[in-house]
């Protein structure tokens, strides 16, 4: 997870940056909605990487789709770790188990 850490630490140092001086910088600098829609377009693009079974194209979708998640907890400011904290709670219960514990609605 170092390496996640490291580009979410990346990203919120550009957060106050200004917007020309780095793309990630120009992304937050659009609001919350402009980064979920990029991450959502992202996320299209590494769905058709794998129903293509395009294994690079996968790898690279899904590396963009990590970025602009990232790029979308920040915005929203939510860290890494909360959604890692998520994860570790769901850790060893099935997923049959977890998803009938949700709120219905």
């Amino acid at each position: 997870m170092t390496l996640l850490h490291d580009l979410e630490t990346t990203i919120l140092a550009r957060k106050g940056a200004a917007p020309d001086s780095s793309w990630t910088a120009k992304l937050l600098a659009k609001g919350p909605e402009k980064c979920a829609e990029k991450f959502g377009e992202e996320a299209i693009e590494a769905i058709i990487e794998a129903v293509k079974d395009n294994k690079p194209g996968l790898a690279s979708e899904g590396a963009d789709v990590l970025y602009h998640f990232l790029v979308m907890l920040a915005a929203r400011d939510v860290a890494l770790d909360d959604v890692l904290q998520v994860l570790a709670d769901r850790q060893g219960v099935s997923g049959i188990v977890e998803k009938s514990s949700r709120p219905k609605g």
